[in-house]
């Protein structure tokens, strides 16, 4: 069985699950009160509309909310098999586990990727409505706009890894969506440390964080910095899903 068609296997086993109603939930949420407490302080003269709406919307939702809900995707892809021992019928299958694992990741992955589309939608919308209600007429930045989900979704990939990696390790989900949870909470504080290059967890956070900062200081250089923390989060990512492939079914 080619690689392909076992993606394609794994998209049909998640294509009457609620991830995709689930994906809508923390986009929407964010961003309706994000815009609507912001929009109440513009005025027809009112600059950089666009940009302070996304770091009020952005700030909890890389924070929390992204890494909440993707937490509960890893949760129910996995569901899927241990509910009705799809998983051993899967690897009594001359199928690689490995191969299995990576398929199963890239679904986590694609699902990330339509959050954060879904993300970009409702703020578009939501940020569209805001500014014409209140006489703004700033131009929407949609470069700008692309530039930052881009970014957003660069910097989860490694915490979307990790969260991955322990839902293989741990074969009780309340166990690993715990675990999960735990390791999310700090992420604002660790944020706000030396240490967070080494916490994927708040790389999206971070990333947000440094563009409120470069906001309201308005300076020329960037907080931050794509070197030490590419090769860095690349190290990380290598890391946890080498870990996720080799451990994958090993329990069952």
């Amino acid at each position: 069985m080619s690689f392909l068609e076992l993606l394609r296997i794994e998209f049909m086993k998640v294509k009457r699950s609620k991830i995709v109603p689930l994906i809508f939930i923390a986009p929407l949420l964010v961003v309706t009160s994000g815009v609507a407490n912001l929009s109440r302080y513009f005025t027809p003269e009112y600059t950089s509309a666009w940009p302070a709406m996304f770091i009020q919307s952005a700030l909890v939702y890389a924070y929390y909310l992204l890494p909440f809900s993707m937490i509960v995707v890893c949760a129910m892809i996995t569901g899927r098999e241990t509910g009705n021992n799809g998983i051993l019928k899967m690897l009594a299958l001359p199928v690689s586990r490995y191969a299995l694992s990576i398929a199963k990741f890239c679904v986590l992955v694609f699902y990330l990727f339509m959050e954060m589309v879904v993300f970009l939608a409702v703020f578009v919308i939501a940020g569209t409505v805001a500014t014409s209600t209140m006489g703004v007429t700033e131009t929407l930045p949609i470069l700008t706009l692309l530039k930052w989900c881009v970014g957003l979704f660069l910097t989860m990939l490694p915490c979307v890894g990790t969260m991955w990696a322990i839902t293989v390790l741990f074969d009780k989900p309340l166990f690993s969506v715990g675990l999960n949870l735990l390791l999310v909470i700090p992420g604002v504080l660790v944020a706000n440390t030396p240490l967070w290059i080494a916490y994927p967890y708040c790389y999206s956070g971070y990333l947000v964080s440094c563009s409120l900062h470069d906001f309201t200081v308005e300076s020329n250089t960037m907080t931050f910095s794509v070197f030490p923390f590419l090769p860095i989060a690349i190290l990380v990512s290598v890391l946890v899903l080498a870990i996720a492939v080799k451990q994958f079914g090993k329990k069952f």
